[in-house]
């Protein structure tokens, strides 16, 4: 599961850097860093959670 969205937040990130997206505060396609960094701490989260129970 975790590896599913982490290569959503990948695809995401890249079609911000073909096209900016235009969602707030992803308006120019140097913002594709931070679906990217979104996307791992948000894994984080997951495999953390899921250590846990």
């Amino acid at each position: 599961m975790t590896k599913a969205i982490a290569l959503f937040f990948v695809l995401v990130a890249l079609i911000q850097f073909i096209r900016p997206i235009g969602w707030p505060g992803l308006t120019r396609r140097k913002d594709a860093w931070k679906l990217v960094i979104a996307g791992f701490v948000f894994s984080v989260v997951v495999v953390g959670w899921s250590l846990t129970r």
